[in-house]
């Protein structure tokens, strides 16, 4: 069946009476598959999918490397894994480490594996494909100068890959359009169209060296814009016709084991997470810090939807 054919179908993954339970949206309610019903809003989600591979494209909508001054024409995508243990779920906890003062959302479609894929042709990809969810790629860019380029602690720490509501199919997600929310406020929005290598051509290149299994996840690019989130910011990921993944913000105490290489606030972990804001801030202090977004960020944020992505300058 292709996945971007209607009807619109939904399935979500619920803790309920001590067991995980598959349901489905009616309403203000969830449908249990026991028969039993439970409130929505009382519901404890679990992630829709439990992927055992997680692949990430690191640029892919044109907004985001018009930020970054880069041109992707010409170009290939390049990835990055998320380990399994960084799903999270709808209404789950962002868990920031005690040491850490950039970490990042962006707001992603994920794309979720329905039938093994291995040397897939870009025309066959729907056909394999089981939906599409809301996704946040949370990094902590702190590591960045510490995980020198393997991205392991930036985005792969517990809690730093929220997946859902649910996981819907019968949508040609193609048309839709991506928005991120911090605290209600809009901060990120792109249509999928935007993206320079579409998901059919993701799977079709991934797949052409790695077997992709059900439920195994792709995070398919965010659009320009991500920034700092603080504990007890609320973030919402909203997708047209997929739905609205809803995740907070909160401070993880001290480890007791303190041996390991600390968070850091470098120029390059500074650059990447303020983006094209690094030059506004740099002009009051040299150099900018995280505290310093946090307190201006209001209006920063509604310059910045005013005006629409502007290149960030040379650090």
């Amino acid at each position: 069946m292709n996945v971007l054919e209607g009807p619109r179908r939904e399935t979500r993954r619920v803790v309920f009476g001590g067991r995980v339970h598959v349901g489905h949206v009616d309403g203000d309610r969830l449908h249990l598959d026991d028969g039993r019903t439970i409130a929505e809003a009382d519901a404890v989600y679990a992630p829709p999918v439990l992927p055992a591979s997680i692949v990430c494209v690191h640029l892919n909508y044109r907004s985001r490397a018009i930020e970054f001054g880069l041109d992707l024409d010409g170009t290939h995508p390049t990835y990055f894994m998320k380990p399994a243990t960084s799903v999270n779920a709808h209404k789950g906890e962002l868990v920031r480490p005690a040491d850490c003062r950039l970490m990042n959302y962006e707001g992603e479609v994920a794309a979720v594996v329905g039938r093994t894929m291995r040397s897939v042709r870009p025309d066959d990809v729907w056909e394999h494909l089981a939906g599409f969810a809301c996704a946040n790629d949370v990094g902590a860019h702190d590591f960045r100068d510490t995980d020198a380029g393997s991205m392991l602690r930036v985005k792969g720490q517990d809690s730093f890959c929220p997946l859902g509501p649910g996981l819907v199919s019968g949508v040609d997600i193609r048309r839709s359009r991506l928005r991120t929310y911090v605290n209600g406020h809009k901060v990120q929005e792109g249509a999928l169209s935007e993206m320079v290598w579409g998901i059919d051509e993701l799977f079709a290149d991934i797949t052409r060296h790695i077997t992709l299994r059900p439920d195994d996840v792709v995070l398919t690019g965010t659009p320009w814009h991500s920034r700092p989130v603080f504990p007890g910011d609320t973030v919402e990921v909203e997708v047209d016709g997929i739905g609205r993944l809803l995740n907070t913000v909160v401070d993880a105490p001290a480890p007791e084991n303190r041996r390991g290489y600390p968070a850091t606030v470098t120029r390059t972990s500074l650059g990447v997470a303020l983006g094209s804001d690094y030059r506004l801030l740099k002009a009051q202090q040299d150099p900018p810090s995280g505290e310093q977004y946090r307190a201006e960020r209001a209006d920063l944020i509604a310059r910045n939807m005013a005006s629409g992505p502007q290149p960030r300058s040379p650090r």
